[in-house]
């Protein structure tokens, strides 16, 4: 039997999907989030080799939040190195992104920089390079799918008026010492960060240097060490998903991060990246038709690196 094209499994993908709309709901906790459309859905695949395909809503822009963790931390990683490590672990949290009984019985050092106190721990390290390290992310995320990228300052609001629970973090963690600069603007740059705008097409192109052993096709220069790459591909597989990154890894088996605007990236390594978006999210805080397209992406084309 010919195997299905990339263009077909895309389509194949959308029908089967289907049955999944409607079962989660949008990030209502950000009010700004709430607004999107529930039906919308994406889907972009960039390979190693330059070839590009999208199917739906793949070249809307939405707001990427916690997906732009990955960007924020490659940067710290090439700025200090594994210096980082003292301040953040590299272990699955096992607890929602935003739990603050686990980071007070640790003695304020997060489990990972991709949950919320892992987040704010990297970008107070951030605050020493730029003013601006929120800025600092979005041009590097532009420079890596090679386009200018903006924040919605809409979105930055609702969040940093709701945030509530990450200012606790900040400050149990500013108590503990984890960060250094004043909680309230940690947050406030983190919230910034969090509200950038991509879609699904520019998210895969960002992402190709990490299924590209640290070269992006795109800048057209090495942007990670080879060995970094790997070690990143690694915490976006334990720990990428939150605290159901067991279920991903048993439905997807890709490296992948998710954020609650209802984007998912997954890493093929040596192969492609894959970025999907729907808004409505599981009680996990991941896309439920995002999730369901990767698994059967993955299915379909049998990439798992599992």
């Amino acid at each position: 039997m010919k195997a299905l094209s990339i263009p077909d499994v895309l389509a194949e993908v959308a029908v089967l999907v289907r049955p999944h709309f409607g079962k989660g709901r949008a990030a209502d906790y950000i009010p700004q989030l709430a607004t999107v459309p529930g039906d919308k859905f994406g889907m972009a695949v960039r390979t190693v080799s330059g070839d590009e395909h999208v199917i739906g809503d793949a070249d809307e822009g939405f707001s990427v939040q916690s997906i732009t963790k990955v960007f924020a931390l490659g940067l710290a990683l090439n700025r200090i190195g594994d210096e980082l490590w003292t301040r953040v672990g590299k272990e699955p949290s096992g607890t929602p992104f935003n739990h603050l009984s686990l980071l007070e019985a640790e003695d304020g050092v997060p489990r990972n920089p991709f949950i919320n106190a892992g987040a704010m721990a990297v970008v107070d390290v951030l605050m020493k390079a730029s003013r601006d390290p929120a800025a600092l992310v979005r041009d590097f995320a532009g420079f890596l799918c090679g386009e200018r990228l903006e924040i919605d300052p809409n979105v930055a609001a609702s969040e940093l008026a709701n945030a509530w629970q990450n200012r606790a973090i900040a400050s149990l963690m500013r108590g503990q010492g984890t960060i250094e600069h004043d909680p309230e603007a940690v947050v406030a740059a983190y919230c910034r960060q969090c509200a950038l705008t991509m879609s699904c097409r520019q998210l895969a192109r960002a992402f190709l240097p990490l299924a590209a052993g640290g070269f992006s096709p795109i800048a057209e220069e090495t942007v990670f060490p080879e060995r970094l790459t790997r070690r990143l591909n690694a915490l976006l597989l334990t720990c990428g998903i939150y605290d159901s990154v067991g279920s991903f890894a048993y439905r997807v088996g890709l490296p992948a991060k998710s954020g609650v605007g209802g984007g998912v990236v997954a890493v093929i390594p040596g192969k492609a990246t894959v970025a999907v978006w729907s808004p409505e999210l599981d009680r996990f805080g991941t896309s439920v038709v995002g999730t369901a397209a990767l698994e059967a992406f993955s299915q379909i084309t049998n990439c798992s690196v599992l």
